[in-house]
């Protein structure tokens, strides 16, 4: 079965949206949080792991996996799915925002993009053909057109000029792909102006994807610009479409975005901090290395059924984080994508009942309290 999106119900006070999106490796409702495994693994998951935690789909990033083992490699054993034992759906990023971040020496062009590896020194290019041609190695359900990630802050002239750069590559990357069955999206940028977020959403539109990405945010905007942005350009793009906000993910971001009518959300947010000891509550951040927790029995969330939660207390996890071992970096992950994955199901079960608005303010007066902490 190939891609569809089915909205089922949009929600009556806030206009957040409940849907379900169909791949040939299986369905997810919508609002969904993807993990990030940009190298092709959650890090210190296993599949087992991310199927008893309720994740549901995961993105691989075709810049990393295009310099390390190579797109052609990994075609050869499979593609993704057969290559990570994930047989579920499998987003990748075209690399814009690696290009943007991680490419050294970088040369952006009408034709694409010069780079110089991040690893080695060694040069590529990558035009909006061969970013599909990577992505289509791979095997990905959903993949995404070329765009250039454009920096903050910039010029309104920069912006304009990057924007119709993004515009004209996401034509040439829907040329490419011409009927293969992965689900292209196209990428919404135009840093922070509001005419240029409608001249890109309305150009994509014109082109035509089967989703849509608001791209380019979380680059060093405030969080009200953010915010801004994010409500201002939500509502320009189709709503028989899925809407997927890239790379951004703190808990209250996502609660602001579906509220603003966004579907799908990905970000390293809980599996970098949870490498960095710092664990998400209802309550707030609790930080695993204070010394507080060395002799407390409790786990690190009373209501929590994760596997660390029902096993371990917050003085054992203090001990494996202090003695750097590697299983400290394990527990602490199963734990908050557990909190990120059971956060958006109770999203989503809130705007199925049409209480999303007392939902979250339920949520951010939990929050307030930080005695369990």
């Amino acid at each position: 079965m190939g891609f569809q999106f089915h909205l089922m119900k949009t929600e009556k006070e806030t206009g957040a949206r409940l849907g379900k999106i169909i791949t040939a490796h299986g369905e997810f409702e919508t609002p969904a949080f993807i993990p990030v495994g940009s190298q092709a693994s959650i890090k210190s998951m296993t599949s087992d792991d991310l199927i008893e935690i309720g994740v549901e789909i995961i993105s691989n990033n075709s810049y990393h996996l295009y310099l390390r083992p190579g797109h052609r490699i990994i075609e050869q054993l499979g593609g993704l799915h057969r290559f990570m034992n994930w047989n579920h759906p499998i987003l990748t990023d075209s690399g814009g925002y690696q290009l943007f971040s991680l490419g050294q020496l970088r040369e952006i062009c009408t034709d694409g993009v010069m780079f110089q590896s991040h690893i080695d020194g060694s040069r590529h290019f990558i035009s909006p053909e061969m970013a599909i041609e990577i992505q289509r190695s791979l095997g990905a359900d959903i993949i995404m057109s070329l765009d250039e990630c454009i920096p903050y802050p910039a010029s309104y002239e920069y912006a304009l000029r990057s924007t119709t750069l993004t515009t004209e590559w996401a034509r040439q990357c829907k040329e490419a792909l011409r009927g293969n069955g992965q689900a292209l999206f196209g990428i919404v940028q135009g840093g922070m102006f509001e005419d240029l977020r409608e001249k890109s959403a309305r150009e994509l539109r014109e082109i035509g994807f089967d989703g849509y990405a608001i791209g380019g945010l979380s680059v060093g905007e405030s969080p009200e610009v953010m915010y801004h942005i994010i409500s201002h350009t939500s509502p320009l793009l189709p709503r028989e479409k899925p809407r997927y906000l890239m790379g951004v993910g703190k808990p209250e971001d996502l609660i602001d975005a579906v509220k603003g009518g966004v579907d799908l959300f990905d970000c390293v947010i809980p599996t970098r901090n949870a490498r960095n000891g710092m664990l998400f509550t209802s309550f707030g951040k609790l930080v695993i290395k204070n010394a507080r927790y060395a002799t407390d029995e409790r786990p690190i969330e009373e209501w929590c059924g994760c596997y660390t939660c029902r096993h371990h207390s917050r003085a054992y996890l203090r001990h494996l984080y202090m003695a750097r071992e590697i299983l400290a970096l394990r527990l602490n992950t199963i734990h908050n994508l557990y909190y990120y994955v059971h956060l958006i199901k109770g999203l989503r079960e809130a705007i199925r009942q049409d209480r999303l608005v007392n939902f979250c303010k339920q949520w951010k007066k939990k929050r307030e309290n930080k005695d369990d902490l």
